[in-house]
């Protein structure tokens, strides 16, 4: 993912299934909404396909789905339309399409709803899938009108715009779920928003995720490329689902078992807190401040815990506190003393403390 975010190749599509599995944690909320999905080509999104067979299901009020310029696998994956309204019909002209849909019907009378029945209702009524006008980039002035109409945006934003994409949500109040790495939550930009509580994990997160990529696509890892039915696929692992809809699980607390002893747990170099190398390992009996694995958040509740801050922004520079030499230079981490007065780099840790500590 970094290094698709580097080369800013941003097409890879969701499956259905990683879909499935997440959302199904939501539908209540999705009930009388607008939902938006405006980094979807409607040929090829599965988040559309989803939410276009489950219309009636979910009781959506409207489904809008937008895709830029250039989608360059455009008509492949979901070739579910012929409309003869549009003046563009090949995949070669890569134009960005609009699709708005108000009610899904059996009207095939075929006993089912399913997406040969939205392809007749796109058909009879031409209106409801468009040329748009721009380039079709969510930040386009007819994207954003769309966004302001919309209740709930839910997609797989490009990873090199991440946190252009969240910021964007945040600044017009939009309710969201989002796909995005792992590493998303050491940006500054993204970890304000969860540790002020704008911005929570999902359900069905981490481990190996597999996504459609376009043909060129290549990576070194072969162990992480398939081909099946001349499709190709990258794997992904540390994905996460980013989101403010709320679920159960964030208000699941975690079983804290283990006894604080300053042998097991010992201090930073350049922090007051301690060190909790697993979340299952967190100790019930110390009220300070505690640094724990980026992973804990999918763990968290904020009934439970209190997020203080992340190593990248709190801890002292090693230059200020410890002799040259005497360390690798990791950036602004944490650090803990070894035996020989040297001292080791911490990957990312999460500030936390427990909520109701010392009293």
């Amino acid at each position: 993912m970094s290094n698709a975010k580097q080369a800013q190749n941003d097409e890879f599509y969701t499956q259905l299934g990683d879909i499935e599995n997440e959302l199904r944690h939501y539908k209540e909320q999705f009930r009388g909404k607008v939902i938006f999905c405006n980094c979807d080509d409607p040929y090829e999104s599965n988040f559309f396909k989803y939410f276009a067979m489950n219309f009636n299901f979910l009781g959506l009020k409207k489904l809008i789905a937008t895709c830029y310029t250039g989608s360059p696998i455009a008509g492949v994956q979901l070739s579910l339309f012929d409309v003869e309204s549009l003046e563009e019909k090949s995949t070669e002209a890569k134009k960005p399409y609009k699709i708005e849909i108000t009610e899904v019907g059996d009207e095939n009378a075929d006993g089912a709803i399913d997406l040969t029945d939205v392809e007749y209702l796109l058909k009879n009524r031409k209106n409801a899938l468009t040329l748009l006008k721009g380039g079709g980039d969510f930040r386009s002035p007819e994207c954003i009108e769309l966004l302001k109409e919309a209740d709930i945006v839910i997609t797989n934003p490009p990873f090199s715009l991440f946190r252009e994409y969240v910021a964007q949500l945040v600044e017009y109040g939009k309710k969201f779920l989002i796909i995005g790495g792992q590493n998303a939550i050491t940006y500054k930009e993204i970890f304000k928003f969860i540790r002020e509580n704008e911005i929570w994990l999902g359900v069905d997160n981490g481990g190996t995720k597999w996504f459609r990529v376009p043909a060129h696509y290549d990576i070194k890892t072969e162990s992480r490329i398939k081909v099946e039915d001349g499709i190709k696929y990258f794997s992904m692992g540390s994905i996460m689902w980013f989101t403010n809809l709320d679920h159960q699980k964030r208000h699941e607390n975690i079983t804290l078992y283990k006894h604080y002893t300053p042998e097991e747990y010992p201090h930073y170099f350049n922090y007051d807190a301690i060190e909790v190398s697993k979340t299952a390992e967190i100790p019930y009996d110390y009220d300070g401040e505690m640094g724990v694995p980026i992973t804990f958040l999918d763990k968290y509740n904020p009934d439970q815990f209190e997020i203080i801050g992340s190593s990248r922004f709190v801890g002292k520079p090693m230059s200020k506190c410890a002799a040259k030499g005497t360390y690798v230079s990791g950036g602004v981490r944490f650090y803990l003393p070894n035996s020989d007065g040297t001292y080791r780099c911490l990957y990312d840790r999460i500030v936390i403390k427990r909520k109701g500590a010392g009293q």
